[in-house]
């Protein structure tokens, strides 16, 4: 679905030419707002009340704005709504023709940059955004941790955004989270990961509450992201209330300088699933509450085992164990996956225990009960969403064979996977924040298993193929691989994005050789035994289907065009047109319409699509054309 991530969203158009260049992006139940003048419109919702009162309703219960107005009028529409940019919707205004996309509003936190740059896709607009970070290339300071669900602490947020801005030395300390945000920088980027740089701001990224230098210099202007990689281990008496739990956790978060907005989650022995207070806590702090059975946590090597509790449970450690498997697990947003039993037993893992079990009661004699707390720190960050696989066939390899749903799928991802020719193609629609990996052709599988890798984790991951991705595209090998590692279905979630196969844009290209029934045949043997292959071009050319080739020929498989031919010869009249297309639609494309005799007379590669006709198909000037039957 195209803009999700932004629901709901307001699309409000004021005229008619307003609303037909709105309508294309109202799909998948997105509402268009138009005044009762234009009731005529189909698929809209009509206001009644003032433009400006009807905004004012749906304010604060709508993550994005899309206007199609004058930016002025806008303006005056949304002056008196605006409150925060931590906390105001992203606004966007379309001109009537289309052909341009302004962010006016909640740029970064809000989103509009980013929903600006997909609406732009989607028409073919220009975006117009107007921070500092789009001129120079870079991400924003408030947006580095959206991706991987880091929390904003505290900081002087726009003094750091100035000094990138003005393009000053900003050093980065980073001590747990993701670094993939680092790998796509710029040459000229301002962030410094030298602790020894002089520089004039930080931005800190840590489990712990940043502690400035003692220094009689005024410190320098400091913002703080916390990754979720703190995973507390909970132990507690039965009917231990949710605040002397919550009393528990802060306290040690406290002593310790750890950030609470850096916990993952809560981590327990399972007979505690329905401990009221745990349960009523996770609930309120938005946390997983994660459970294991005592057979688990019996393996794990801790360094307070307690006999009493291992009487009393069946095994030694509760908030220890249950925190330090909880740090070793391989992430996800439904389910929780032990990597094994033999690994979370290492001794090396004790090394993630951060806090050791600390037993906090209270001094309120109206709240009883005792709590054990344990801190581990995971690898791994929990990014706390489901993740996206996106299918996306690029098309031939021009983007304005690419479908916009397509582009806009590739727009919206926050990590990009592919063969580096066709990251190459679709260089003009990545995006600054992307996280883009390229890999050399020979390398599917680890396309494909690194996209599961993160879209697991929990990322927006698009995959993208030339021509359509489900016809010998990667669309099937990342479904096969999901099927083999016992995906739900669900999560992460798969949406297929469907583009112009090579035959057709090689067909498209010649006229109409594909007007009856066809086929297509690959020709590589990699991954289909050779005398499968040639059982299937001897089915093809008896059955008299207009042929495809892909994969023709390569520098080391030479003979097995030479082949094809022959079974085709046996069949088909030796003049039977055939075109030979190479690069459709790029730079360097050729086109070459030959017969069947003379096919070996054309250089062919694995850039290549031959095109056999059926016994009617006839050549005419440059063009390919095979009969229907209408023209009896």
């Amino acid at each position: 679905m195209l803009f999700t991530e932004f629901s709901p969203i307001a699309f409000i158009a004021t005229t008619p030419t307003g609303a037909k260049t709105l309508q294309p992006l109202c799909q998948n139940n997105a509402v268009m707002w138009v005044p009762e003048s234009l009731s005529e419109i189909s698929n809209a919702n009509i206001y009644k009340d003032s433009l400006k009162n009807h905004v004012a309703k749906l304010w604060d219960n709508h993550q994005a704005f899309v206007f199609c107005l004058a930016t002025g009028a806008v303006v005056r529409l949304i002056s008196g709504l605006l409150k925060s940019k931590s906390t105001d919707p992203a606004v966007v205004v379309v001109d009537e023709t289309g052909k341009f996309v302004i962010s006016l509003c909640g740029g970064h936190q809000g989103g509009a940059d980013k929903l600006a740059n997909l609406i732009a896709v989607q028409l073919g607009a220009t975006p117009i955004l107007t921070g500092a970070s789009n001129a120079l290339e870079l991400p924003a300071v408030d947006m580095l941790g959206v991706p991987f669900g880091w929390c904003r602490g505290e900081g002087e947020w726009t003094a750091v955004m100035s000094a990138v801005a003005k393009g000053e030395d900003v050093e980065v300390i980073q001590e747990c989270g993701s670094t993939l945000w680092q790998n796509h920088l710029p040459k000229l980027h301002p962030f410094k990961f030298n602790p020894s740089a002089i520089t004039k701001a930080k931005i800190f990224i840590s489990h712990k509450q940043y502690s400035p230098p003692l220094s009689p210099s005024p410190p320098l202007p400091l913002t703080t992201w916390h990754p979720r990689v703190l995973w507390v281990g909970i132990g507690c008496e039965r009917g231990t209330s949710k605040q002397v739990i919550a009393d528990a956790i802060d306290k040690v978060f406290q002593e310790n300088q750890f950030a609470l907005s850096a916990i993952a989650g809560i981590a327990t022995i399972d007979i505690k699933a329905d401990e009221v207070g745990l349960v009523e806590l996770s609930q309120e702090r938005n946390l997983p509450l994660k459970t294991f059975p005592s057979e688990i946590l019996n393996t794990v090597t801790v360094p307070n085992p307690s006999d009493v509790v291992e009487k009393e449970v069946g095994t030694p450690s509760v908030a220890e164990a249950a925190a330090i498997v909880a740090a070793n697990q391989t992430l996800n947003v439904e389910t929780l996956y032990i990597t094994s039993p033999q690994n979370v037993a290492s001794p090396e893992n004790i090394v993630s225990l951060q806090i050791p079990k600390q037993i906090y009661r209270s001094t309120n004699p109206n709240q009883p009960g005792a709590v054990t707390v344990a801190v581990a720190l995971s690898k791994k960050e929990y990014i706390g969403k489901i993740g996206k696989l996106l299918l996306v066939g690029t098309g031939p390899g021009n983007l304005d064979q690419m479908t916009p749903a397509a582009q806009t799928a590739v727009a919206s991802a926050d990590a990009v996977i592919g063969y580096s020719l066709y990251i190459d193609l679709i260089a003009p629609i990545l995006q600054k924040h992307q996280i883009i990996e390229a890999l050399p052709i020979t390398k599917e599988r680890d396309r494909a298993q690194r996209a599961i890798e993160l879209a697991t984790w929990g990322l927006t991951v698009a995959v993208i193929s030339s021509g359509d991705s489900g016809i010998y595209g990667m669309a099937g090998l990342v479904m096969e691989d999901l099927q083999a590692s016992d995906w739900d279905g669900k999560n992460p979630s798969v949406e297929v994005f469907p583009g112009v196969s090579a035959f057709q844009s090689a067909a498209a290209r010649v006229g109409t050789p594909l007007m009856h029934d066809f086929c297509a045949v690959s020709l590589s043997d990699l991954l289909t035994p050779w005398e499968v292959i040639v059982k299937r071009l001897e089915a093809a050319a008896a059955a008299d289907f207009v042929t495809a080739l892909y994969n023709p020929k390569s520098k080391t498989r030479t003979q097995h065009l030479v082949t094809a031919r022959k079974i085709f010869l046996k069949h088909r009249n030796p003049d039977t047109p055939v075109a030979v297309v190479r690069s459709i639609y790029r730079e360097d494309e050729q086109i070459t319409i030959t017969t069947l005799e003379k096919l070996l007379d054309t250089p062919v590669d694995m850039l290549t699509t031959v095109l056999i006709g059926n016994q009617s198909t006839r050549s005419y000037g440059e063009w390919m054309i095979t009969p229907r039957g209408y023209r009896k």
